[in-house]
């Protein structure tokens, strides 16, 4: 019997769970869901066969290591900057590991040490990374195949409600980590190249360097810049392309509204707001602005963020309820995205009746071998069943789970720290992807 570890039992993890414990008899596993609340893992196990549920302090060393040495394969739902600790563990314990997350550069410094132990260290396999990385390569390497040249590759998506649930101004909630969303585009200058020329915009510019796209059929949006595209221009073998540009969409007006929270300092996680467990909400906002002995907080804020009172972006804002007195009702004093955090979770998570909706856009320009410039456009849209079985849940947790899957039966023999670039890994996932719904659609432009 093959031992599967699954650490975290979050959002996006519901279906990648389910899709495990459905076939751990007939493949002969045994799951274990671990998560610091050990409500969240029974809630996702269930009582099934050949599972358990345990609860685990990824900063409890030993017990850590302790249930990572009985496993075969080891899952991290944890959050990004959790994941070395038990990677460290399973290079320590040869036991191969799966992320939905991108590659740090303390991951991918432990290549050669997982090579050397046979093992593989799948990561990006999610969504955005992971389904975007799939779609795009299948397509790039039958162009390259066909000798056409590769001159663009864009690439989009985003996390979104279901039409029928944008029943508030942001048309947005929570459909996976929070903090995540909160600290999105923070780690520094977001690089891509255009035209042939590299481009580079820092954190404060990024939600305002937006560009619209108009989908047919499935609506209007707007595109940000997503981290750094150039990095995968080795990784998707596209040395000499001229635009490579990965991005993440939202709906028009969104990216406007975020930015006042950029530049107000809302969004910082480096350091500590003393006192912040006695503040309201109302407090918070007015901790950013300058004093004035008679001004109100909107009034100030407005005139900061040079926007009209009744404009758009103060609706939202008054939505979200930020200029209450209500507590923020942290226990402790914490940073500004922590309390911005957890503000916008009283607004933004999703209710029983919510529905998301998943959307993927790719856009190839190439010229082929009889010189002809050409374009593909790809679309991917997946709406979620329910605030559970989530669009997010699908498209993040079943390519994590196939390819979980794919390991333990031995159809993936790359070894060393690995993202899902190469036919061996894309094919069979994709393939499968598609008996769940989970299709792009690929039109051929000109």
């Amino acid at each position: 019997m093959k031992h599967i570890l699954i650490i975290g039992a979050g959002k996006s993890a519901s279906v990648l769970i389910d899709y495990l414990c459905e076939r751990a008899i007939v493949q002969e596993w045994h799951i274990t869901v671990a998560d610091m609340h050990l409500t969240e893992a029974l809630k996702k196990t269930d009582n099934r066969p050949n599972t358990s549920a345990i609860s685990l302090d990824i900063e409890d060393e030993e017990s850590r290591k302790k249930h990572i040495q009985e496993q075969d394969i080891v899952i991290s739902m944890l959050p990004a900057h959790l994941h070395m600790p038990v990677a460290y563990d399973c290079l320590e314990y040869g036991k191969h590991l799966v992320t939905a997350s991108y590659v740090s550069e303390e991951m991918q410094a432990l290549d050669e040490a997982v090579k050397a132990k046979g093992l593989i260290f799948l990561n990006e396999i999610g969504l955005d990374p992971g389904i975007d990385h799939m779609t795009g390569m299948r397509v790039l390497d039958q162009l390259k195949k066909e000798g056409s040249e590769i001159n663009g590759f864009e690439t989009f998506a985003g996390g979104l409600l279901s039409p029928e649930s944008e029943n508030n101004p942001w048309k947005y909630k929570f459909t996976w980590n929070p903090r995540n969303v909160v600290l999105a585009a923070s780690g520094g200058a977001v690089k891509f190249l255009h035209g042939g020329k590299y481009k580079y915009i820092p954190y404060h510019k990024v939600f305002r360097r937006t560009e619209r796209i108009i989908l047919d059929g499935i609506g209007v949006f707007e595109g940000y810049a997503n981290r750094d595209s150039l990095k995968y221009m080795k990784c998707y073998h596209l040395d000499g392309i001229k635009t490579l540009y990965r991005g993440t969409l939202r709906r028009p007006g969104f990216c406007r509204a975020w930015d006042i929270f950029v530049q107000l300092g809302a969004t910082d996680d480096s350091y500590i707001i003393e006192g912040s467990k006695e503040m309201t909400h109302r407090d918070f906002i007015n901790s950013f602005l300058l004093y004035h002995p008679t001004d109100s907080v909107e009034i100030k804020l407005a005139h900061a963020m040079r926007i009209d009172f009744d404009s758009d972006e103060m609706l939202m804002l008054e939505w979200l309820g930020i200029f209450e007195n209500e507590p923020i009702g942290l226990q402790q004093s914490s940073s500004p995205a922590r309390i911005l955090q957890h503000i916008l979770e009283k607004k933004w998570t999703l209710t029983p009746d919510d529905k998301d909706m998943i959307v993927m856009y790719h856009k190839f320009n190439y010229t082929t071998s009889n010189k002809e410039e050409k374009e593909i456009r790809s679309t991917l849209v997946v709406h979620g069943k329910n605030s559970r079985c989530t669009a997010m849940a699908q498209t993040v947790g079943l390519p994590v789970a196939i390819a979980t899957k794919l390991i333990l039966q031995e159809k993936i023999s790359s070894i060393g720290v690995q993202i899902p670039v190469i036919p061996e890994i894309y094919e069979p996932v994709l393939n499968e992807l598609e008996q769940f719904g989970i299709i792009c659609t690929e039109q051929q432009i000109k």
